[in-house]
């Protein structure tokens, strides 16, 4: 950018127009990267527009205080020091905005854990939260998902089972067969999820589609019957990575599956019960061991 605006000076005559063009890299260098790196930016601006005059006598002849004697320095110093202002105070919003957001993160996350307590009704549902947002984080993650999308993907599985709040607990672990009628009550938590969340805005807003689609399988037949084009993709790795955590622990209708026969079994409702890309991500994960989380609430 620098050298684009320091070629416009013997390209354009008006050479007082162009040093604007010397406030963009400092403006861009505040914006991404903070107040010290605006401050450098704009001291090597300076630098260059200072070169630049010595090269060619002629740069500011165009000026009103042409006429006087060597009185070309002071419009210099005084561009030169509204820049440098301009990167110190630019540089400084950037930093207390970053710094906001810093907080609200905190903030954000001790909010999901302090839901997850809610949610939590026993120590199996704690920890299977907490283990199926550590499975799809690392699935995520080998899917090559931007950060951001790996945050939801954490922070919807942490409370993905939000809905059950509002599911006895009879019901939620009952060892019998259930019911036509009480499995109909049990798929409602979704939705039951999703209308405690709603009135939420920011980042627990987003993630409400994931939340609502966690039960639905790749071929159309889960809790809504929506299809694979129909089902965010994050909603896709927790449903993965909420029945791998089922069939690997102990239930009181059954016991658990050894990880390896729950990995066969992932394996084998590719295309049907979970995306094939997903279930690749998944095994390439568990071929690396990472599927492998202590039961431990953290």
């Amino acid at each position: 950018m620098m050298i684009i605006a320091a070629a416009l000076n013997y390209l354009i005559a008006s050479q007082h127009i162009i040093l604007g063009f010397y406030a963009l890299p400092t403006l861009f260098s505040a914006y991404f990267y903070g107040r010290r790196h605006a401050v450098l930016t704009a001291f090597a601006s300076v630098l260059i527009v200072l070169l630049l005059t010595q090269l060619n006598s002629g740069l500011f002849v165009s000026s009103p205080m042409a006429g006087i004697a060597d009185a070309w320095w002071y419009e210099l110093f005084a561009w030169g020091g509204t820049l440098i202002v301009t990167a110190f105070a630019m540089g400084t919003l950037y930093e207390r905005q970053k710094s906001r957001l810093k907080e609200l993160h905190h903030t954000y996350r001790g909010l999901l854990l302090i839901l997850r307590q809610f949610v939590a009704k026993d120590k199996y549902t704690e920890n299977h939260c907490y283990r199926v947002s550590v499975y799809a984080s690392k699935i995520a993650a080998r899917m090559g998902l931007p950060v951001e999308r790996i945050e939801d993907v954490k922070a919807a599985s942490l409370i993905h089972d939000i809905g059950k709040l509002d599911t006895s607990r009879e019901l939620l672990y009952k060892a019998a067969r259930l019911t036509a009628e009480e499995f109909d009550e049990i798929k409602k938590h979704t939705d039951k999820g999703v209308a405690i969340l709603e009135p939420v805005g920011g980042p627990l807003h987003r993630i409400i589609p994931i939340i609502l689609a966690h039960h639905e399988k790749y071929d159309g037949s889960g809790y809504h019957a929506l299809d694979h084009d129909s089902i965010p993709l994050e909603a896709r790795i927790i449903a993965l990575a909420d029945a791998y955590d089922s069939i690997t622990s102990d239930r009181p209708y059954r016991k658990a599956v050894p990880p390896f026969e729950a990995k066969n079994i992932i394996a084998k409702s590719s295309g049907t019960d979970f995306d094939p890309d997903v279930v690749d991500a998944f095994l390439f994960a568990f071929s690396r061991g990472e599927m492998e989380v202590p039961d431990l609430i953290l």
